[in-house]
């Protein structure tokens, strides 16, 4: 069956017949490929999430009202906190209880670091956006006696004397840690130790680390508590080598379920987010497609040790990084969001996707005010990003299962750069429907997609396209929504024509 979304598009445009066979749908797409990061950073935390007392922005318990919003739309599943490079400097026992000190954030421009969003501040706005919390453990200044003391304030249900000081200071219920990240970036900020040196400390972490939550002590169960290794930095093979030649020597007292990944989209000289040519666009699109070869390579290591596919790759650090806007604070990281960002945000989204069965999750960098954010805020004021839109586009295809697309990607040029020209997905959504999306990395030309659908009935579809009115274009709090998702006009029995840099996400309604 065939379909027809009709659009202001050009004439004479390029053509790509593609199938999709809703019958085989294989490997589910773990929710948590749409996770989100947080880090201590700028105005990520502060002001991004907390704006404490301030009665001129309204917020429940300090934590702000339009952000709690604006996230619960997007379905966010899981939040990584408090970094980062941060997190190997964070001493959980600053931020919680009344007098809390103000230190120094040495990984972000030495600022002062009030800790006044701690444990319980994060933990109630986990829970008011309806998403899982995602704790990163300092192992790089900290001990494992702190981390394990940690995890047993938040999670122990007994009268312990860290249970007790917990219900104190106001949650008598222990908290659920769902992912623990045993480190960050330990070749780098997080310790600069070697491959080998890590490996020694993550076995200790990983043995003295539990989660002590009635609900999570099963090892065996679903809901168990996820902890995380620190992978490679982008193609650092060798270190994934050493960390998966340890996670099968496992023994009965220490585990891990997955291993990390850090890799940025950065331009090639230090450019702002906009203002850029179409030269600049095919370069930033051409680095962010590596992303394909990087998980392919580290998941075909991993499948020399774990064939089974027990242990996950967790791409939780990724996304574009620009020089700061003109005005930001230095080490502020604070960016514009653009449409050539959200092309980049459904590329990476859609690899992950196709690497369902061993790539268990992902977390951009960083929700807000922070590199490639979801949102923007100034003061009082709020603005979606384009990269927000094709979150929660993308929402219908969290625990999806991955339904075969066959195609002819064609190829547009910019000069000695070659690129595909249409990037696409599909998988059987928890709903019953059959979640496709397109995306046109063409800044000059629509495209004619004419989709031919097997082992799926199916009566009508609804869906979103995004692609603003230039590749640059990007929303201001000027004007807010100057790129947003337009709805599909979808007709039988034809093609679906996309606009130049472009995403589009449909649903097939199924026949019941």
């Amino acid at each position: 069956m065939a379909f027809l979304v009709t659009g202001s598009v050009q004439a004479a445009e390029p053509e790509t017949r593609i199938t999709i066979d809703a019958a085989k749908s294989g490997a589910v797409i773990n929710r948590n490929i749409l996770g989100q990061f947080s880090e201590h950073l700028g105005r990520g935390v502060y002001e991004g999430i907390w704006v404490g007392p301030d009665p001129k922005v309204p917020n429940t318990r300090g934590i702000r009202n339009d952000v709690v919003a604006a996230l619960k739309a997007i379905k966010v599943p899981n939040v990584r906190w408090p970094g980062g490079c941060f997190a190997d400097e964070y001493h959980w026992k600053k931020g919680i209880g009344k007098d809390r000190p103000t230190t120094i954030n040495s990984s972000w421009g030495g600022v002062t670091e009030p800790n006044t969003f701690g444990t319980h501040e994060f933990m109630d706005f986990v829970d008011q956006i309806g998403a899982d919390a995602y704790i990163s453990i300092n192992v790089g200044s900290g001990t494992p006696q702190e981390s394990s003391e940690w995890l047993e304030y938040m999670t122990t249900d007994l009268p312990t004397e860290l249970g007790q000081l917990r219900a104190a200071n106001g949650h008598p219920k222990p908290y659920k840690v769902s992912i623990l990240g045993l480190g960050n970036e330990s070749w780098g900020c997080g310790g600069a130790m070697t491959a080998a040196e890590y490996v020694h400390e993550m076995r200790r972490y990983a043995n003295f680390s539990k989660s002590f939550n009635p609900a999570q002590k099963d090892p065996k169960s679903a809901g168990k508590m996820l902890k995380i290794a620190v992978g490679p930095d982008r193609d650092d093979y060798a270190w994934t080598e050493t960390v998966m030649q340890a996670a099968v020597k496992t023994t009965w007292n220490w585990s891990i379920d997955g291993i990390s990944l850090h890799s940025y989209t950065w331009p090639k000289k230090s450019e702002r987010a906009t203002g850029f040519d179409a030269r600049q666009y095919a370069e930033l699109l051409k680095s962010t497609l590596w992303m394909e070869e990087l998980v392919t390579k580290h998941s075909a290591i991993m499948d020399k040790y774990d064939p089974e596919k027990k242990i996950g790759l967790y791409v939780d650090e990724w996304g574009t990084w620009f020089k700061e806007e003109e005005g930001a604070a230095q080490s502020s990281l604070y960016q514009q969001s653009s449409q050539r960002d959200a092309i980049v945000a459904a590329l990476n989204l859609n690899i992950f996707a196709r690497h369902a069965e061993r790539v268990r999750g992902a977390n951009i960098a960083q929700t807000i005010n922070v590199l490639q954010a979801m949102i923007l805020t100034d003061g009082d004021k709020m603005l979606l990003t384009p990269t927000y839109h094709v979150f929660r586009m993308y929402a219908p295809f969290q625990d999806a299962r991955v339904a075969p697309v066959v195609y002819e990607a064609g190829t547009y040029k910019e000069g000695d750069i070659s690129l595909p020209r249409l990037d696409a997905m599909g998988a059987v959504g928890k709903d019953g429907k059959l979640w496709l999306s397109f995306t046109n990395l063409d800044p000059r030309q629509p495209l004619k997609i004419i989709p031919t659908v097997t082992g799926y009935t199916f009566k009508g579809a609804t869906g979103d396209t995004l692609a603003g009115d230039d590749m640059g274009a990007f929303n201001t709090f000027a004007a807010p929504t100057r790129v947003k998702p337009q709805p599909a006009v979808i007709k039988t029995g034809g093609v679906l024509e996309l606009p130049p840099h472009s995403v589009t996400v449909i649903g097939l309604n199924p026949v019941r």
